[in-house]
């Protein structure tokens, strides 16, 4: 009877052991907002006012675009990544909210995909039916001239090559913080 009860209390203190360590695990790291916006801001590279460095980047389809050729037009460059979620809810928003909207306009979508192989992303386009054009940026040359960490990241340039605007992450207030910056640089 008493290993019985012994027992019983072994395993009444390891369930409260487990359960204070999973309280401290999930307590806020204390980081601020303003820690946290200070942190993206160190990581972003390309700033609002800067000349959006040039590149070429190969496209899904085998073709290139290099950003310099696209002067004229307002850009939306949006680096992006499959196993990414927040990446994957933009994405689902671009048809409708971006492409569509600004058709005939001179606009372009331009995603990158960061560090994936063209198979992981041709995987990813046959499963999601997307047939916008996308850019494959395996090692990272075009990303890390842009930022050193985080994705997605969204960067609006308008038809002289300047940024105009730079996200990071997603939720509806970015998105519609995007699609507003593109309309008055085109001037609608």
């Amino acid at each position: 009877m008493a290993t019985k009860k012994s027992n019983k209390s072994l395993w009444l203190m390891l369930a409260l052991i487990v359960a204070i360590v999973a309280v401290i695990l999930l307590l806020p790291t204390g980081e601020t907002s303003k820690e946290a916006e200070t942190q993206t801001e160190a990581t972003t590279l390309v700033k609002a006012g800067d000349t959006a460095p040039d590149f070429t980047v190969e496209m899904i389809d085998g073709s290139s675009v290099t950003l310099g050729s696209l002067k004229g037009k307002v850009v939306l460059l949006n680096f992006w990544a499959t196993w990414c979620p927040p990446c994957r809810e933009e994405l689902t928003h671009v048809q409708t909210d971006i492409i569509d909207r600004f058709a005939g306009k001179e606009f372009v979508f331009l995603p990158i995909s960061r560090g994936e192989e063209r198979e992981a992303v041709e995987a990813f386009r046959k499963k999601t039916g997307y047939a916008f054009p996308m850019g494959l940026d395996p090692s990272h040359t075009i990303y890390d001239r842009y930022a050193s960490s985080y994705i997605p990241r969204n960067f609006v340039i308008d038809q002289k090559g300047k940024v105009v605007l730079s996200t990071v992450g997603y939720d509806d207030q970015e998105f519609e913080q995007l699609i507003q910056t593109i309309e008055q640089t085109l001037g609608n």
